[in-house]
Formats: C-alpha cells, structure tokens, sequence
C-alpha cells in the first residue's frame, strides 16, 4: 500500500499487490517516531480501491497520546487504532532503542533461507558488518547472543594446555575468564572493579610466562570503564601472542581500529551499540587468526565453518531470519549516519551524561580518566536504596536504567546512551533521576542535571 500524508489526513493508494499497509511509513511522516505498541485489526473486505484516515497526536512532558483510525476498502479492510502511546526513556546499557525501521524490517513472511532473497540479505550484512568492525579480514555473524560469539572465537582459536591471560577487572572480563578456562589453561591477572587495565602488569606478566593469547574485555559495562586497548594491544603484539577482545558494548560506540592495532579477535553483540534486537553475535578476526582456527571444533559454533558459509552467502545451520533482516536494517542505518558520526556523537552523549552526574551532586563510579563512552556508571548517594530507586524510575517516569552486578548489586546504577539514543532521550532520563533522588530525600537543584548537559550537546 502507498500512505500519503497532507496535515492530518492520510490516504492510501492500493496497488496490484495486495501487500498489507505499512501504519509505520504513515506515522513516521506525520512526526510520530515512537511506534513500538501498535496494534491493528485486518479483516477481508470489499475490492475497491480507496481509503482514508485521520492522525491526530498530543504530546504531554512524558507521554505521546496518539489517535489513528483508518478504515481501507479492497481486498484487506484495516482498521487500526493507537492510543496512549507512552514516551519512554530506555536507557539500558543493553537492549537499546531500536529504529522503527529496524522493528519493521522483521515484520515480513517467512523467508526461504536458502533462497536467492535470503542470499542478497546475507551479502549486504557481511560488507555491512565489515564496516561496523572497520576491517576487511573474514567476518562471522551467528544465531546467538555476544556470548555465543565468543565462545566461538574462543573454542576456534583455544586448546587445553594453551596458557591465556585473562585481564579481569569487572563482571564480563570475569565471564571472559571463566569460558576461558572451559578450552585452555587460563589465568586471571585481576585489577579493582572501576581501575583500568594496567598496560605496565600486562607486560610484567608477559615477561615472567609465555602465553599464547591474552583476553581484553574492551568497554566493562558492568563498571562503565574502558580499558586502553592500543597500550595493551603493542604489548601483545611484541610478546607475538593472539589479542581476543570482548568488543560487545564498544564496536560502534567507540574508535575502533582493529587492523592498525593487530586485534585477532573482536566479538559485537547486536543489541548494544548497532541498535539491532538482542540475539545475534559477530565476529571478526585477523587474517593470521583465520587460518590458526580449529577446522574441528564447537558443531554449532564452529567460527570457521561461520566464516567461510558467510562468505558464500550462506549459514552452515538455520539462522535466526527475522533477526538477521533487522541486524541489516541497523548496519544500514550506522552507514547511512557514518561510523565516525556515530562514534562522535556516542561521544558527546557521554560527555553530557557525566555534566548531568555532577550537576546531580552525584560520582562516577569508574576512573574518570577511563569512563566510557557507551555507559555511565553512577554511585547511589547515601540513603538511596538502589531497588526503590529504580521502581520508581520506571512507575512514575516510564525511565528504565540499569542496577549494578555482583559486588556492585545496589551500589552504582547504570545508563546506557549508545546506538540510536538521542540527547533528548538521555535528558528526559536525568529529569526522571533528578525528580526521584529529590523524593527520595537527595539535595538537588530543580532543572540542573538538564541545565548542564544542554551546555554539552
């Protein structure tokens, strides 16, 4: 169907094909952005060709009421209607938001995926996410979450009695360490949770022992930190030992040159950075580590059989379709904002969160000299109960943050602003933060947190 907007009236010319309408397209162009509770009604009709409809659309400071009826005469007789539509600040550090056209792209029927269409969406996902992982080396994209996609790398490149050095310094590098040492002889040289990465121990631990690969978890998102991937990365590289990163919450947030640095192994989750729904993973590896890979290793997650079946435009096992057409539709939006703009304004995004932290009286939990630009990981002030704090968040505001994990659990919580988040989306959240810390008994100025991170946008 083809929607036409003028003001507040929608028509819809209907083609041949009796395909069925797409509500979104209509609303996207009547400046309705968020359309992620629809619901609509199709039913058999008459066979005439025309249709018309009204739109109309109330904003309120934390909710979009949003009317729309349309009534379409031919072979489907739509009726749709949405009301109450709320404006929600997701602020996770993972999910994140995703684009309407993402959500859309999985609205389809089944496809064949061995077909030639399946075969064209697998083309343009491999070169698409070539350019997400800014390399031109062999690419992985499998059906399963970021942790599929490193025990892929890690089964393909790993054999027991391999010496690993695992650098662990929050809760994913820990994850990191504890697969490890399922595959090869593993050891953890550990930092305080919220202290970088010491490039100077690294080298020390090199020196006294040879190890044969040395695990990094790029950006610890259970602490909001960055470890300092090129200091690390040369001191692999001298020590000639295959460099794995956990790159989930950083590959298209955060400056990423994995060729010039001589990472091995990079591993993205889609529902971080990329914007796409959680439950694909990929991977990326140097040309030296494709041809170290186990040809017999993992059966499903074999990263060889991954790479080459890619490559041909293929899967070696029934993939996730719906996931993969959406995981197209969010590469083709990171390359349609650029990766370097994506990267940039990721970037001051965090720079306005940790304006708002201070303006709230509030303290990073990491090194400020390490904090990341993905994630924000804030202290909780004395009084503040962390599961009140969060409950109220999300009933009275419609904002969703993140709480802290393990030994951080109701100590710090955590702010996603990577992917498609906006500096409208991060404000709205700090007005729901502000409010709630004042209820709670927590000294703050009226409209400061919005005050200071406006100066930074």
């Amino acid at each position: 169907m083809i929607f036409s907007v003028s003001a507040s009236r929608i028509s819809i010319a209907r083609p041949r094909m009796s395909n069925r309408p797409r509500l979104t397209d209509a609303c996207r162009a009547a400046n309705v952005f968020s359309l992620y509770n629809d619901c609509w009604d199709v039913r058999r009709g008459r066979d005439s060709g025309s249709c018309g409809g009204r739109i109309r659309v109330r904003r309120s400071a934390s909710r979009s009421i949003v009317s729309i009826r349309i009534v379409l005469s031919g072979p489907w007789t739509f009726a749709a209607a949405m009301t109450d539509v709320p404006r929600e600040a997701f602020l996770l550090p993972g999910p994140v938001k995703m684009h309407p056209r993402v959500i859309e792209a999985m609205a389809v029927p089944a496809m064949n995926h061995r077909g030639p269409e399946f075969k064209e969406v697998l083309a343009e996902v491999r070169t698409l996410t070539q350019y997400a992982f800014a390399t031109h080396g062999p690419v992985a994209v499998l059906s399963g979450s970021g942790t599929a996609g490193l025990e892929a790398a890690v089964s393909g490149l790993l054999r027991k009695g391999d010496r690993v050095l695992n650098l662990v310094n929050g809760k994913f590098s820990e994850r990191f360490h504890e697969l490890c040492q399922v595959f090869s002889t593993s050891t953890a040289l550990t930092f305080d949770w919220g202290t970088a990465v010491d490039p100077a121990s690294v080298a020390a631990a090199m020196d006294s022992q040879d190890y044969r690969a040395v695990t990094l978890c790029w950006n610890e998102t259970s602490t909001g930190l960055t470890n300092p991937i090129a200091e690390v990365a040369k001191i692999v590289k001298d020590h000639d030992a295959l460099f794995l990163v956990d790159g989930i919450t950083a590959v298209g947030g955060i400056e990423n040159r994995m060729e010039a640095w001589g990472l091995d192994a990079l591993i993205v989750g889609s529902q971080k950075c990329l914007a796409a729904p959680a439950g694909l993973s990929a991977v990326a590896l140097s040309k030296r580590a494709y041809e170290l890979l186990h040809p017999e290793t993992s059966f499903y997650v074999n990263l060889k059989a991954h790479i080459d079946a890619l490559a041909k435009e293929d899967t070696p096992f029934t993939p996730a379709v719906p996931l993969f057409l959406a995981f197209r539709e969010a590469l083709r939006l990171l390359k349609e904002e650029g990766l370097e703009h994506r990267i940039a304004r990721t970037r001051t995004l965090a720079e306005a969160a940790r304006a708002g932290v201070a303006a709230l009286g509030l303290e990073l939990f990491p090194d400020r000299r390490f904090a990341s630009n993905t994630v924000t990981a804030i202290r909780y002030p004395p009084g503040i109960d962390d599961s009140k704090f969060r409950k109220i968040l999300r009933a009275d505001h419609r904002t969703i943050v993140a709480g802290g994990q393990a030994q951080l659990k109701g100590k710090i919580f955590r702010i996603g602003h990577m992917g498609i988040c906006s500096i409208e989306d991060l404000q709205e959240g700090f007005r729901a933060i502000e409010t709630t810390l004042a209820a709670m008994g927590h000294r703050v100025k009226a409209g400061a947190a919005v005050e200071a991170m406006a100066g930074r946008a």
